[in-house]
C-alpha cells in the first residue's frame, strides 16, 4: 500500500522527521553534522522554506519548517537528500540509501 500524499500547507509550520535506514547512523563525525546544517540552509533558501528549529540526533533528524509555497517542503527534502547523501556515501566509500523520510 503506498503512503499517503503529504500535507501542502503554505505558511504552516510543520514538524519533519527523517531516521536513518534500520535505525542506522546518519552522521558519523562531527562534521557530518556540520554539512548537514549547511546544506540545509542552503536548500531551505532555495526552497522557500523558514526553518525554526531542528534537533540533529545520530540516527535522526526533528526539523520545523514552514513552507512559503505549496509542495516546497517535499522539495526542500528531497534537494537535502540528494546533496547530503551524496556526499556521505564518496566521504565514506558507500552506496545508497541513507535515511527514510
Amino acid at each position: 500500500m503506498p503512503r499517503k500524499a503529504r500535507f501542502n500547507l503554505p505558511g504552516i509550520p510543520q514538524h519533519i522527521i527523517q531516521r536513518g535506514n534500520n535505525r542506522e547512523s546518519c552522521f558519523l563525525a562531527d562534521k557530518d553534522y556540520k554539512r548537514y546544517l549547511d546544506d540545509l540552509s542552503e536548500v531551505a533558501s532555495k526552497y522557500s522554506c523558514h526553518i525554526h528549529a531542528y534537533v540533529l540526533m545520530t540516527n535522526h533528524v526533528h526539523i520545523l519548517a514552514t513552507p512559503i509555497l505549496e509542495h516546497v517542503l517535499s522539495q526542500m527534502m528531497q534537494a537535502l537528500g540528494r546533496r547530503y547523501v551524496r556526499c556521505v556515501n564518496q566521504k565514506y566509500k558507500r552506496r545508497g540509501t541513507l535515511a527514510s523520510w
